[in-house]
């Protein structure tokens, strides 16, 4: 079994599984479309991205790529996708994400994100690999939605002086498991709800050319909560029949019947995973072999620059500290 990084060579390979490929980036899919589409080859363009995609072949049998995402800046990475979706091989599956962690390492990041459905042979290889749950959600479809037009406080747009008090309702909605792999918001970026001067709902919002993908943080408190989710939709700007996405996590779970009632359809549950890696002190060196600089790191096997067979080393805690593991500093 041979992994190695994507080249043009492999171009015919990805024109082969366009259609066939598993996407473990919800955000991304909806609003940008599949990952081996044109929308995902132009994002290899993007600056503000790093984008790794693997190779993975075992002799003359079909190759199987995977890939992975990091937003400059972030403390997480993303595994984008797996192709194909059928005939997953249970050895080259956790091979394939092993070496994915590896580059994400490399990045510099503390954690990678997966979303799966819960029945995919996939969620096996990643509780394998040292993914774990640490929270549930589904997609609804809300395209459809009515706008209920009855209210007199409506959706605002979201500004710089709103940041504190959307971070103040972060901290009162998401559980304490999931503000450990997710920080607050950092941006006021997305739509505001207020009653009685207090901020009761926050809607972050994702363009693309695809659809748009909406993330709610609403209140219990909040008050015809049924009337304002229909008119969220028509508050959204520069629409142009982009079909609307609703992400439900499931501590927002409460708003499940009152999107039925509204006749929103959803799909499958899916399962939002993490696996946690140590950012370790890395030192410079220079290979006798071919007098190349690389990074080495103490506490892991040396790799060359290109980061393609680090190795992460994996935590079991929460908050990404290793048990007895001692560091010494300079």
């Amino acid at each position: 079994m041979t992994i190695r990084p994507l080249d043009l060579l492999d171009l015919p390979t990805i024109y082969r599984y366009r259609q066939a490929s598993l996407t473990l980036d919800s955000a991304r899919s909806l609003t940008f479309g599949d990952s081996l589409g044109p929308a995902g080859l132009f994002a290899y363009l993007d600056p503000r991205r790093h984008i790794y995609t693997a190779v993975c072949k075992n002799n003359d049998e079909a190759p199987m790529l995977g890939g992975i995402t990091h937003h400059i800046g972030d403390t997480f990475a993303r595994v984008s996708f797996i192709a194909p979706c059928e005939n997953l091989d249970e050895d080259e599956l956790p091979a394939l994400l092993e070496h994915l962690a590896g580059q994400a390492g490399v990045w510099g990041v503390f954690h990678i994100q997966a979303e799966v459905e819960e029945h995919s042979c996939v969620f096996k290889s990643l509780r394998k690999v040292g993914f774990s749950v640490y929270a549930w959600q589904r997609i609804w479809d809300v395209s459809g939605l009515t706008v209920a037009g009855m209210n007199d406080l409506i959706w605002e747009k979201a500004h710089t002086d709103d940041l504190l008090r959307i971070q103040i309702l972060y901290n009162q909605i998401v559980p304490a498991l999931v503000q450990a792999v997710e920080s607050c918001p950092k941006q006021a970026k997305g739509l505001v709800w207020r009653t009685e001067g207090e901020l009761k709902g926050y809607v972050g919002t994702i363009y693309g050319p695809q659809g748009i993908l909406l993330h709610p943080m609403i209140h219990p408190d909040m008050g015809q909560v049924s009337d304002q989710l229909a008119d969220l939709i028509g508050t959204l700007s520069a629409r142009r029949g982009r079909p609307v996405y609703l992400c439900l996590r499931s501590y927002q779970a409460w708003l499940e019947p009152v999107l039925e009632e509204l006749g929103a359809s959803v799909g499958s549950r899916q399962a939002v995973m993490v696996k946690h890696l140590t950012a370790s002190s890395r030192t410079e060196r220079v290979t006798s072999a071919d007098r190349k600089k690389v990074w080495a790191n103490p506490a892991s096997p040396v790799a060359n620059s290109t980061g393609s067979n680090v190795k992460a080393l994996v935590c079991d805690n929460i908050d990404g500290t290793c048990p007895n593991v001692q560091t010494k500093s300079g």
